[in-house]
């Protein structure tokens, strides 16, 4: 990810605010989004509210290390994200 497009998402972050998700509890909205701030297990990515979680993490059920952003393919907003595990800071552009 370039430069662009992190100053794209701390710009979206201060204009919006973010939530930090760190229960099971499955959270919803128009994520543009989504930054993991511990080593996480996710249950759920969702797009249009079905699960796509398979289409941004290839090994289903082992951790994603803190410090990655996943943001959706161009064009594409995550409907909700719920974990099993750890917590993220979802960013939201509206």
């Amino acid at each position: 990810m370039g430069n662009s497009q992190l100053d794209a998402i701390e710009e979206m972050a201060l204009q919006n605010g973010t939530v930090v998700v760190n229960d099971a509890i499955e959270f919803t909205a128009d994520i543009d989004a989504i930054y993991v701030s511990e080593d996480t297990i996710f249950t759920s990515i969702k797009v249009g509210g079905g699960d796509r979680k398979d289409d941004y993490i290839t090994t289903s059920g082992s951790p994603i290390k803190a410090g990655v952003i996943i943001a959706p393919i161009r064009g594409v907003k995550f409907s909700g994200v719920q974990l099993v595990s750890g917590s993220v800071v979802v960013i939201r552009n509206s």
